[in-house]
């Protein structure tokens, strides 16, 4: 009998268990208003013409306007359904264009230059109503294509409370996911399956099993790896969790495998199917292209905790002025039901400031409306124990998932150093000791000092 299906109730619906029965505290807390009949979307415009005409386009796109007045768009209905500007901050002025395509500054405009801006809108509730789906098609849609804006980008939202109420959120979350592997005072440390593609099961499982005996506490599959030919989620998931078994009845340690099960609707619940009869205990899901209703479909239906990975993001997200914060965006999917979000790693090897991985790593660990909606941040790319201190001192907390691939498997002296070294990282930036002076009766610590180049610990 396959067990990961949530059982369905006698209204209809698939509940779902609770894992949140365990109360921690956060160094860093984040209040947010949100208004429970209207969403709050702020953004950062960059524009050609007044800010008066700028703004006006931003709300007749995203609620009751067209290009030109139309006999049904009343007074009344305008009352009931219009987005308003709820404030505007001016930032300064560019003589050239961001972005290609917006109209000629004329002397409508601020000295026919281009202005930037902060704005926030606020659109009723009523207009998307519980849909997040529709919730981006209103704060993320058309509106980027108007040629009144040679910039455009949405930094942050405000969901209201009875939206977020219709959607399941993080399902394990922090204290879920720490219960599975009973870790609790201090990060979880994962690697990635390397190389990314191209290993049989087989291999698959042998590498895991060298990763689980070196005291690893979760290992996931690269996004580059889901159901391929010479590698389907039913021969991985066998081989490599017959070596996490082994491990936890030799030593009672647990360890979680996100198993990348990304696809078709139908085709990520057989494999969440696949993966539960197996006796694995954490899906992998590409977020992007599996999509929001993808995610919520997977969330509602099976009982495992959900990794999303975010690959795609720099798409939507490298031009300042253009795309979406991660704040912002994110939020549907934690709100979709993922319980770990991918945020990049300080001093990582993409384009991201380390500014930027932890404003959002804060932000997962952040509410929406509820602390139960609240993720586990996963660092990654180019980590190793060189960047445990930053992370501690910036984020506050452990409540973690701190990933390394090659400074976990390109250790000089193998996986099991490499994981040692990582935990010996963060036992350093919990006690405030720098890594130099750990590393002096750390070994596989002062190994990798040597090998990744020294640390700002």
């Amino acid at each position: 009998m396959i067990t990961t299906r949530a059982p369905v109730d006698a209204t209809g619906w698939r509940s779902s268990p609770t894992h949140r029965e365990v109360n921690y505290l956060r160094t860093h807390k984040i209040t947010v208003y949100v208004p429970t009949d209207r969403i709050v979307a702020r953004y950062r415009i960059e524009t050609p013409v007044s800010l008066d005409e700028a703004t006006e386009a931003m709300v007749s796109e995203q609620s009751t306007g067209t290009f030109t007045d139309v006999p049904l768009e009343t007074e009344a209905l305008r009352r009931r359904h219009a987005a308003a500007v709820e404030d505007v901050t001016v930032l300064g002025e560019s003589d050239r264009a961001t972005l290609p395509g917006a109209v000629t500054p004329s002397p409508r405009g601020e000295k026919g230059t281009y202005t930037r801006a902060e704005v926030a809108v606020s659109i009723p509730l009523e207009n998307v109503g519980h849909s997040i789906q529709n919730l981006l098609t209103a704060v993320g849609g058309n509106l980027f294509e108007l040629r009144h804006f040679s910039g455009i980008r949405l930094v942050d939202l405000d969901v209201p409370a009875p939206l977020a109420a219709a959607y399941p959120g993080p399902q394990f979350g922090v204290e879920g996911t720490r219960r599975v592997v009973d870790v609790w005072d201090r990060p979880l440390i994962g690697t990635i399956v390397k190389p990314s593609v191209g290993l049989s099961p087989e291999e698959t499982g042998d590498l895991v099993r060298e990763l689980v005996d070196a005291g690893i506490d979760f290992v996931k599959d690269d996004e580059l790896i889901s159901d391929p030919p010479y590698s389907r989620v039913a021969d991985r998931v066998t081989a490599v969790m017959a070596a996490i078994d082994e491990h936890e009845a030799t030593t009672g340690k647990e360890v979680m495998y996100a198993c990348n099960i990304t696809g078709d609707v139908d085709e990520m619940l057989e494999r969440a199917d696949t993966v539960a009869e197996a006796g694995g205990n954490c899906l992998m899901v590409s977020m992007n292209s599996v999509g929001l209703s993808g995610l919520t479909k997977l969330r509602r239906e099976v009982d495992l905790p959900i990794h999303a990975h975010r690959n795609g993001w720099g798409a939507l997200s490298r031009c300042p002025q253009l795309g979406f914060d991660y704040r912002a965006y994110h939020k549907f999917f934690r709100l979709a039901g993922a319980d770990h979000i991918h945020v990049n790693g300080i001093r990582n090897k993409f384009a991201e400031s380390d500014e930027s991985v932890v404003e959002n790593a804060r932000a997962v660990q952040s509410p929406i409306a509820s602390e139960d909606d609240i993720a586990m941040p996963v660092f990654s790319s180019g980590q190793w124990a060189g960047q445990a201190p930053e992370t501690y001192r910036a984020l506050g907390n452990t409540d973690l998932l701190h990933l390394a691939g090659g400074g976990i498997l390109g250790h000089p002296d193998g996986p099991a150093a490499g994981v040692a070294h990582l935990r010996q990282g963060w036992d350093a930036a919990i006690a405030g000791v720098s890594l130099e002076e750990y590393a002096a009766d750390h070994e596989e610590l002062r190994v990798a000092l040597d090998h990744y180049g020294g640390s700002d610990g």
